[in-house]
């Protein structure tokens, strides 16, 4: 009886595909069993079916495959709401409708699956209203929600979550402030937040989050300063927060620059276009060596570029525009042999272009402008 049911679900969801344009649907047919359908697998307990170009919509008889466990349907077109009657497959594990070009909303009967522990529904959709408070009253650890049009606040509940690995809300219209303990509700998280409406202090609680790996919270209304302790992430690798309004009137907006020479894997930061000020920390040249990317333009950081800068030998891309540094570019900064964009523009720097920069031979763009230097740029670049 449930293999009968199970058949008609998928025939049903077939059926709700008006194009095949790969002919992926060509076996499903009867002249085999239904396990041995190109994507069904383990007795109908996992579909997988991405990337194919399907359009049509997702039936509700998808419903009666109590026994599902992974729905994959992402990177097609399908198009609708999603079927009300996914919440029956109570022993549903994974749920990926990812660039669907879903409709309507976060259905809060999600919450009562369970055993779902991965949500994603991020890219190319138009949810609306509000991330369900339900969603925090399972045992999810991944949830992926980006580029739709969601609003509201972070529900309380997730904050409860303690397996949460994996949160990514970019680009919708959430906002408010966050919690304060977030950090230490999640100790192991990716965490993507940008271009919402976030707003209130960065999460001071960010750095007891041991074993946060990647931050991004870029294009949100973040104010005051970083926290000053983010050094405590010891697998930290990238962390943005661009284009906020970060920085305070003290001017020492850039101390937390000193606890990031701690984060053995640091390969990636971005503040720019805040308000941060102060002087670039000398312990700026102590990262780690895996940095590539450094991206501070565009606030109001005085002194000088830090001596030993040169010694992060693999960074590609150096960003220090429409500041108000002064003094001479290190002579030596043509050690960095891997960089492919310097940006020094719009500060206050004066001596001598440094001949070394004829060693920088596989830049795209070198930008001094605007500034007091002297001499001419290396012949051979």
């Amino acid at each position: 009886m449930k293999n009968e049911m199970d058949r008609l679900a998928l025939i049903a969801l077939k059926d709700g595909i008006t194009h095949d344009p790969l002919g992926m649907l060509s076996s499903w047919n009867d002249s085999l069993p239904f396990c041995w359908w190109l994507g069904v697998y383990c007795s109908c307990r996992t579909i997988v079916l991405q990337n194919n170009n399907f359009n049509g919509k997702v039936p509700s008889e998808i419903g009666g495959l109590f026994r599902l466990r992974v729905l994959v349907l992402s990177n097609n077109s399908f198009e609708g709401m999603i079927p009300t009657n996914l919440t029956n497959c109570f022993e549903l594990r994974e749920l990926n409708l990812k660039d669907y070009k879903l409709e309507g909303i976060i259905l809060e009967e999600l919450g009562s699956l369970s055993k779902l522990i991965a949500l994603d529904l991020n890219t190319f959709n138009s949810l609306e209203r509000s991330i369900p408070e339900e969603l925090g009253r399972i045992s999810i650890g991944f949830i992926q929600l980006g580029f739709n049009r969601l609003t509201g606040t972070v529900p309380s509940s997730l904050y409860n979550l303690s397996n949460m690995r994996y949160f990514l809300v970019r680009t919708n219209l959430l906002e408010g402030s966050l919690s304060q303990d977030m950090g230490v509700a999640f100790h192991h998280l990716w965490l993507n937040l940008s271009k919402n409406r976030f707003t209130w202090p960065v999460l001071v609680s960010l750095s007891d989050a041991s074993m946060l790996q990647y931050i991004y919270l870029i294009a949100n209304r973040f104010t005051r300063q970083v926290p000053p302790n983010l050094g405590r992430l010891q697998n930290l690798r990238p962390i943005n927060m661009a284009e906020n309004h970060l920085g305070s009137s003290k001017g020492d907006d850039l101390s937390f620059l000193d606890s990031l020479a701690n984060c053995t894997h640091f390969q990636r930061m971005a503040f720019s276009n805040n308000f941060l000020k102060g002087p670039l920390a000398s312990t700026i040249a102590n990262f780690s060596t895996q940095i590539f990317w450094i991206d501070v333009e565009f606030n109001q950081i005085h002194g000088t570029i830090p001596l030993g800068v040169e010694n992060l030998i693999n960074l590609t891309y150096l960003d220090l525009d429409g500041n108000q540094l002064t003094g001479s570019i290190p002579s030596n900064i043509g050690r960095l042999y891997k960089m492919q964009e310097l940006g020094l523009y719009g500060n206050r720097l004066s001596g001598r272009i440094p001949s070394s920069l004829g060693n920088l031979t596989i830049s795209n763009l070198i930008d001094l402008s605007s500034n007091d230097l002297t001499g001419d740029m290396p012949s051979n670049l």
